[in-house]
């Protein structure tokens, strides 16, 4: 038997909304940063419906469903409905090229069949996620536009002009690694991070290769996901909320949905391109079988992107709201010098690879 390949991958993109992402938004994004923000501010968090406050997430769901869908009457409704279905389609969409782990080997009338626990391997993977993030502040923009509010408006002006400011430090941080393993494959990149440096015990990583890229690009993702100390474009104290002030209802449910998928998509990708991804150090020594291996690759990404939405929700409710101006110079006089050094300092380590520094 032979495995459809577009049927594989309708099964795959299914697996992943159903039953990785939309269970991971009510979980390791709702309900765990609730809990995590009554922790921080010593709080005690939704602990009323279900045992620990588990069942929340399932109230609040239904909740939005049912509430009623305001639009001003001197929007423009079709731009209003318009970019919430941008920002959710963008965010579903980066993680068609996540790798999730290597190989799944599954037996098929005693023919194993490796699945490759990815929806799509593009060989520009990193362009693709690139070329996403830019488009998703087209629907925070058009959402702050169409909604005839000055708040809104002056939110996605906010989104647009901010995303000039780290989107080029974004994307300079990434050459470092891209210069390393000579490819824009993502699974190709994780791959490369296999083995060890500095006497054997070190993990091939690129966090301990690209130090200063992994910072830029971590705190480029933090004003990229719009989320504290950078969520300038929806700031309480100035413009209410921002470019979703007008959204009530499911559509506000969706601008949130997005921005739950954003700072995982972030996470995957920080995960991916500089802890390791699925590589999951020492367990080669484990003996374990293929399908025993696989599950711990899975286990070793979950963990290390888990740990970083963690750190995410962390900084979240730890740090105050950069000023508009600080957030320009952030972006301009220190992130963009800090990632046009690291591709200078990475050309140089290339000529002599680092492991050999240390052996």
């Amino acid at each position: 038997m032979e495995f459809n390949s577009t049927l594989e991958a309708l099964v795959k993109i299914l697996i992943v909304i159903f039953g990785i992402l939309l269970p991971c938004v009510t979980y390791l994004g709702v309900q765990l940063e609730r809990k995590l923000s009554a922790w921080i501010q010593n709080r005690v968090g939704p602990n009323r419906v279900g045992p620990f406050g588990l069942l929340q997430p399932i109230a609040d769901i239904p909740k939005l469903f049912f509430k009623e869908d305001i639009v001003p009457a001197a929007a423009n409704k079709f731009v209003h409905s318009l970019g919430p279905l941008i920002s959710l389609t963008v965010a579903f969409s980066t993680f068609a090229v996540i790798p999730f782990g290597d190989t799944l080997p599954i037996v098929v009338n005693g023919v194993v069949h490796n699945i490759k626990l990815q929806i799509a391997d593009v060989n520009i993977a990193v362009l693709y996620v690139l070329a996403l993030s830019s488009l998703a502040v087209y629907g925070i923009t058009l959402s702050g536009w169409s909604s005839n509010n000055k708040y809104s408006l002056l939110g996605g002006i906010r989104s647009s002009a901010q995303m000039i400011s780290y989107e080029l430090s974004l994307g300079l941080s990434v050459i470092g690694v891209i210069m390393l393993n000579n490819t824009l494959q993502l699974d190709e990149i994780v791959r490369a991070q296999g083995g060890y440096y500095l006497f054997g015990i070190l993990p091939n990583w690129n966090v301990f290769l690209q130090p200063i890229g992994f910072i830029t690009f971590t705190v480029a993702m933090f004003a990229e996901t719009n989320r504290l100390p950078f969520d300038l474009p929806e700031a309480e104290p100035e413009l209410v909320a921002g470019y979703h002030t007008e959204y009530t209802g499911m559509k506000f449910g969706m601008f949130m949905l997005s921005e739950y998928l954003a700072l995982f998509a972030a996470s995957a990708m920080i995960t991916t391109l500089y802890l390791g991804g699925w590589q999951a150090p020492y367990a080669e020594h484990l003996g374990l079988s293929p399908f025993a291996m696989a599950l711990v690759q899975l286990g070793a990404f979950f963990t290390k992107f888990a740990a970083i939405v963690v750190f995410f929700m962390i900084v979240r409710w730890s740090m105050p709201r950069f000023r508009y101006d600080q957030l320009m110079n952030l972006g301009w006089k220190v992130m963009l010098p800090l990632s046009l050094l690291n591709i200078a300092l990475t050309g140089l380590f290339i000529l002599k690879p680092l492991h050999t520094w240390f052996n």
